[in-house]
């Protein structure tokens, strides 16, 4: 006896691409995402070909270099800090309130909204990292380097202007800018020894 073949019906599956269009709409809105936090930085404009390089000699009492070697530790100076004093020397450094002879040499300068100014214009805080430095090390430096110059700004504002830096008109943010120009040049990594 020959046995009937019974036709197996077909799942319809038309809905099919809608279901997972759902479910991955829904796994996007449900889910997460760390997203990385960036520095804020403006970089140089790029130097035209026909301009050769040229070499800027800093005096020495105008530079902070600081260094994060490969264990995470902060060399400010000549002295190794923590990251928790880091933001207090740099803000020390920049005012040069003393008019300390190893420190930033003051200038003055005619500032629009505070008249002539002794500042210390010449400034550069000079930033290292070992190649072995952590991310994390790295971003914390960052951190509090941008720090010092943001309180020194926010102080000079509420003392002159009687209201925080983000709040003043773009010519009064000009001039305390002027007053505490944001200077930190970033030196490639290096291997400076450790690891």
């Amino acid at each position: 006896m020959a046995r009937k073949k019974r036709k197996v019906e077909e799942v319809n599956s038309s809905s099919t691409a809608d279901i997972a269009f759902l479910l991955l709409i829904f796994f996007l809105l449900t889910t997460s995402m760390d997203t990385d936090k960036g520095l804020a930085r403006r970089l140089p404009p790029p130097i035209p070909k026909d301009q050769k390089e040229q070499d800027v000699d800093i005096k020495k009492r105008n530079l902070l270099p600081i260094l994060v070697n490969s264990q995470n530790q902060i060399l400010a100076g000549s002295d190794f800090i923590e990251i928790g004093q880091l933001r207090e020397r740099v803000k020390e450094f920049v005012l040069n309130a003393n008019d300390d002879p190893h420190m930033p040499e003051k200038i003055e300068e005619d500032i629009p909204f505070f008249g002539k100014m002794m500042i210390t214009k010449n400034h550069v805080i000079s930033l290292m990292n070992d190649v072995g430095t952590e991310y994390q090390a790295y971003i914390s430096v960052q951190n509090e380097l941008v720090g010092a110059y943001n309180e020194l700004r926010n102080d000079l504002s509420k003392s002159k202007f009687g209201k925080s830096f983000d709040q003043l008109g773009e010519e009064e943010q000009k001039a305390v800018m002027k007053v505490y120009p944001m200077k930190i040049s970033e030196a490639e990594p290096k291997n400076y020894g450790g690891k």
